[in-house]
């Protein structure tokens, strides 16, 4: 796992001696058919499978919980090779499957209403282990994952050169369009105008939160090192360089950040900017603050305001409550526990 094609064909011919058009037929079943062991690689001879199989494996991790919401949603804990586990989610919708996975373990970012935070950051994660999540969620689903968000725990942008390996496997070798991945990331601007050197065709989401500068740090450590003109400037240079607008997720936060004066601030800040603004009304995690959800009619006066102004608002979509939907809530819960028997993936 991680390995490109081309990187394949030249370990098959170098290591094992074999015709190099076997690395082709390996990309094939990993990446494309998200084959798990080598022996259901059919049309690989007998004798290469069980040689493959005594001196690698396809990938070294394994989902060690799976939660499934009534709403569709497939929430896993995938426990990597050293022990350490990442949560990625299974988001089935009526026009697209889309999965959202994690880029670190952990988060160092400190954002206060966020559960993974809370666990502190160990070590980002490889572009195999990156790359592997959605193949994992692909067993799991019927239907073919054709969107890829970069939203579950770390920062991706910390572990950039990693994550554009990794989305490109996605799009070279699973066959995912670079236009349907999302990378997420809390507003490093420096690594913006890095990530925007790869001109990629991929989405920017910036979880941007608060539109002046006391809220955001108050709730977000990262706005003190990078304020929020900053953020913006960083935004309009990256449309500029892509011509890929952005998105800027808001979590609203019950008398935090979702006031008339927030919303009217934010109005004020994003004009001019092309630019997707998308609502998401907090689902509840425990943190020191005791962050609260707004009640519809605040998020109804919040989207409005935005609305008169000419901006394009969404309200996301809420999928899983039921399982932690929030990330980080799932592996904080099970961190260093055995996993139940009746919740074990099969």
């Amino acid at each position: 796992m991680g390995l490109s094609e081309a990187q394949l064909r030249a370990w098959v011919g170098e290591t094992l001696g074999e015709p190099t058009y076997r690395g082709t037929q390996l990309a094939k079943w990993i990446y494309q058919k998200a084959a798990a062991d080598f022996h259901r690689m059919t049309d690989l001879p007998v004798a290469l499978r069980a040689r493959l199989s005594e001196c690698a494996v396809v990938s070294p991790n394994a989902i060690s919980l799976t939660q499934r919401s009534k709403d569709g949603t497939v929430k896993c804990l995938l426990r990597l090779a050293d022990g350490n586990e990442v949560e990625c989610v299974l988001l089935p919708y009526e026009d697209r499957v889309s999965v959202c996975l994690s880029t670190q373990v952990g988060c160092a970012m400190g954002c206060r209403f966020c559960a993974t935070a809370q666990g502190g950051y160990t070590r980002n994660l490889t572009a195999g282990e990156i790359v592997d999540q959605p193949l994992h969620l692909q067993r799991l689903s019927e239907r073919r994952i054709s969107h890829v968000v970069l939203m579950g725990m770390g920062e991706p942008l910390l572990n950039l050169d990693n994550v554009v390996a990794a989305l490109r496997l996605m799009h070279d070798e699973v066959g995912i369009s670079y236009r349907r991945m999302t990378v997420s990331t809390v507003g490093i601007a420096p690594k913006i105008y890095d990530f925007a050197e790869y001109d990629l065709p991929i989405t920017l989401a910036i979880s941007l939160h608060a539109p002046d500068d006391e809220t955001r740090a108050r709730i977000m450590p990262v706005n003190r090192k990078w304020g929020v003109d900053t953020l913006f400037q960083a935004a309009r240079d990256y449309f500029e360089k892509t011509k890929r607008r952005i998105t800027f997720e808001y979590l609203l936060l019950r008398e935090v950040n979702d006031t008339p004066w927030h919303a009217e601030q934010l109005a004020k800040k994003l004009k001019g900017v092309p630019c997707l603004v998308n609502l998401i009304p907090f689902n509840y995690v425990p943190t020191p603050d005791e962050f609260q959800r707004p009640e519809a009619e605040r998020v109804r006066r919040f989207r409005a305001i935005l609305e008169a102004a000419g901006i394009e608002v969404t309200l996301r979509v809420e999928r899983g409550h039921d399982i932690d939907a929030a990330c980080g809530q799932l592996r904080g819960r099970h961190r260093g526990k055995p996993i139940p028997l009746a919740l074990q993936a099969r």
